[in-house]
Formats: structure tokens, sequence, C-alpha cells
């Protein structure tokens, strides 16, 4: 599933920053459960989510997107 595999190469990206779910989350104007449940792949989430997401951990769409 798609917003599984999304969702781990999320956390993957924020886990080699060092950053917290919380500490992220907040970073990027985002409530952290609702944030925690997109990385659990639990969450539909929209483009403009994504967007926000990516330019939170520094890559472009396409890095994002990288792999899955």
């Amino acid at each position: 599933m798609i917003t599984k595999k999304l969702g781990e190469r999320m956390k993957q990206l924020r886990n080699n920053l060092g950053i917290s779910q919380e500490k992220f989350a907040l970073s990027i104007d985002m409530d952290r459960t609702y944030y925690a449940s997109v990385e659990n792949g639990k969450h539909n989430i929209s483009i403009n989510n994504i967007e926000k997401i990516a330019n939170g951990l520094g890559v472009s769409l396409e890095e994002l997107f990288q792999g899955l």
C-alpha cells in the first residue's frame, strides 16, 4: 500500500535527521498525532501536506518518493 510505503520513507528520512516526530511536526506546523498517523500509513495524505513534509525534510518530492 502506497500510504504505508510513503510513511516508512518519511520516517526513514526524519530519523536520518535525528529529529523526533514531535519536534519535526512542530517545525512544519503539523499536529504530532496527525504526522505520526501519516508515518504509520493510516492517512491518505494530501499533496499539499506531502510537499510540506518534503520541504521540512529538506528533500524534493522526487527524492521523497524515490524507491516507492
